[in-house]
């Protein structure tokens, strides 16, 4: 059964676009499983991460759908017929690696126009779940990559999940979103009982391995904290910083394919990456 997970903080800058790109990279590389990726951010981060800057902005000159298509497909009425065309849910599927039948890893890119949807927001939030039910069977994972806002697109996320996951920079104010975060997923599970949807723990990254500063080690102890309260996991297993990340992600590598990352950052990862995968049960 395919496995649905958001990766979401109200908090931005907590690096989720690199956990998202990195974890679909090692489910599918890695661990051998099918991998649908989808971009629910206007910014388009992690569609440049996987298309390359180039390639990215080729898709968008050739006017080629995305996510927004799947949100507006009924916005713009065909005018010759005087309805909505049809949504063919493959066209929007971006196909980037393919080891073998078992093991693909694709994407649904976005751009920057998917923030007119949320100026239009009415009875759009079941469009995405709609649109992954009709293309889940061919995937074992696939990972939402959420804007860091509360919003039609969050809902809509929520909808097509069965897993959240949240990603945290030990850093000043690393708390201040999740508490929002706890009223959005509290009011969410009230309104939609017929739904399941779990926290699936919350993953640090960015923490210095050594000499680690007071700030991070007090953000640390908080998020815990916080994280007791709501009775959410927190990860033993940590991507701790590496500028390997950042740089990799610029060039379309996750980090167990940078050639300069050293191995105990990719073994780090890897832990990581294993723990999320046996949490959600796609392994």
């Amino acid at each position: 059964m395919t496995v649905t997970v958001s990766l979401i903080n109200m908090k931005g800058g907590v690096g989720k676009t690199t956990l998202a790109f990195n974890l679909a990279w090692y489910a599918a590389w890695q661990a051998n499983l099918r991998v649908l990726a989808v971009d629910l951010d206007p910014q388009s981060n992690l569609s440049q991460y996987f298309m390359g800057a180039e390639k990215y902005v080729e898709h968008l000159k050739a006017s080629r759908p995305t996510v927004v298509e799947v949100f507006e497909q009924f916005s713009a009425p065909n005018l010759s017929g005087g309805s909505a065309k049809p949504l063919i849910a493959e066209n929007i599927v971006h196909h980037l690696h393919a080891w073998d039948d078992d093991s693909l890893l694709d994407l649904v890119p976005a751009r920057l126009e998917l923030a007119w949807t949320l100026k239009n927001p009415t009875e759009k939030a079941q469009l995405l779940p709609q649109f992954l039910s009709k293309i889940s069977h061919k995937y074992d994972l696939i990972l939402i990559d959420c804007p860091p806002t509360e919003s039609i697109l969050t809902t809509a996320a929520y909808r097509s999940s069965r897993f959240v996951t949240v990603p945290v920079r030990p850093e000043f104010l690393a708390t201040i979103g999740l508490p929002l975060l706890a009223r959005s997923l509290d009011e969410f599970r009230l309104m939609h009982q017929d739904q399941t949807l779990e926290m699936a723990g919350i993953i640090f990254n960015g923490l210095r391995r050594s000499n680690t500063p007071p700030e991070q080690t007090q953000s640390l102890a908080d998020v815990e904290s916080l994280a007791s309260k709501h009775g959410w996991p927190v990860f033993n297993e940590i991507a701790h910083h590496s500028d390997s990340y950042p740089s990799g992600s610029r060039q379309g590598d996750p980090i167990f394919r940078t050639d300069y990352a050293r191995d105990y950052v990719k073994d780090e990862f890897s832990e990581v990456a294993e723990r999320f995968l046996n949490t959600v049960g796609a392994k």
